[in-house]
């Protein structure tokens, strides 16, 4: 299935799976490109010897074309940009809008550059940037999410640039795919449906944790980490709710040490960090503070399986979503439904 994505990218299916911190490692994004979609690597929860540990097993799994998200904000920033060069890493994204010379450095090396967006002036922006493509998150998705709804947000998008986009947000079937196709983005990104796969590395009982739930089964907070943040309800997500800026704060302090322990940094280090999340954005510094809570918690979840101590991010999609099918299984299927439901289309159906 041909669109601007996949020959920007060089993959054969316009399916990009998104890079979900502690989940998105080698095996589910090697998984991906073999499949011939678009994988990327979570670099945001990897210290940079990590993230250099991954990519080479990422090119050692495949020889297809794969992504690294990076965080704009990150102070080896540059040096990771400069890292994805030397491994011929094929598209960087980015969370939040990457600095202007960032993209240009990219783009003179021929690497591909993916922002995400949650606005249509963010959109305009980095496209006025140089940045060869967006996605765009509407607000059903996991993580970090805005109030509007893909549905809205998509064509808003779609009418103010001329750059592909893609949609995330909602998105789990052949149908989605073929909706955001005649919408006229140039594919779709998925995190919930990828996280819900065989080769994803989430503990199986907390994976079963997300197919148990209904419609309603997610949240959007601001106790994890002051942004507003889609999770899965737990126990834990309504005692944060219900927690005072001060027993929030502490949580933070404690997250931050440990953070700090996991990541390898100092402290001066991470107060700079803190000090440039805070410049690059509208966060108060009680929200700066509390960022250390998002990659600790997530960790808890995803990665140790804690489901009492731990925060699942997830897409409101996980109402839907009843199976963990293998990542080839699963492009196969949605991109021959996308298909079947244009040829149909075409055929006149509707007339």
């Amino acid at each position: 299935m041909k669109t601007a994505l996949t020959e920007l990218v060089g993959v054969r299916h316009p399916v990009v799976q998104t890079g979900m911190g502690w989940v998105a490692g080698p095996r589910l994004v090697s998984a991906t490109a073999e499949a011939g979609g678009l994988g990327i690597l979570a670099s945001a929860t990897m210290t940079f010897d990590e993230l250099a540990a991954a990519v080479k097993e990422t090119k050692a799994r495949t020889d297809n074309p794969f992504g690294v998200n990076l965080r704009a904000d990150a102070g080896d920033a540059a040096r990771r940009v400069d890292l994805l060069i030397e491994e011929g890493v094929r598209v960087a994204s980015f969370a939040l809008a990457p600095k202007r010379d960032l993209i240009t450095k990219l783009k003179d090396h021929g690497v591909v550059v993916l922002p995400s967006v949650g606005a249509a002036r963010h959109a305009e922006k980095v496209a006025a940037w140089g940045a060869d493509a967006v996605v765009v998150q509407g607000g059903e998705g996991g993580g970090h999410t805005g109030g509007v709804a893909t549905t809205l947000l998509l064509p808003s998008v779609l009418d103010a640039v001329d750059i592909p986009v893609v949609a995330a947000g909602g998105f789990f079937d052949g149908r989605g795919l073929a909706a955001a196709l005649a919408y006229g983005a140039a594919g779709i990104a998925m995190g919930t449906r990828f996280l819900l796969t065989r080769e994803s590395t989430v503990p199986d009982a907390v994976k079963q944790a997300y197919l148990d739930r209904d419609l309603n089964g997610t949240v959007v907070t601001r106790k994890v980490d002051g942004m507003p943040h889609r999770v899965l309800r737990t126990e834990l997500v309504d005692a944060l709710e219900r927690s005072g800026p001060v027993t929030g704060l502490a949580r933070a302090v404690a997250n931050a040490a440990r953070f700090r322990r996991l990541s390898g940094l100092s402290w001066p280090e991470l107060v700079r960090d803190g000090v440039r999340m805070r410049r690059s954005g509208d966060r108060g510094w009680a929200q700066v503070l509390m960022a250390a809570n998002a990659p600790m918690l997530l960790r808890a979840g995803l990665v140790e399986g804690d489901r009492a101590a731990g925060v699942l991010a997830s897409g409101q999609v996980v109402g839907l979503l009843r199976d963990l099918p293998s990542v080839a299984g699963l492009i196969e299927a949605i991109v021959a439904d996308a298909e079947a439901i244009l040829r149909r289309l075409g055929d006149g159906c509707c007339a």
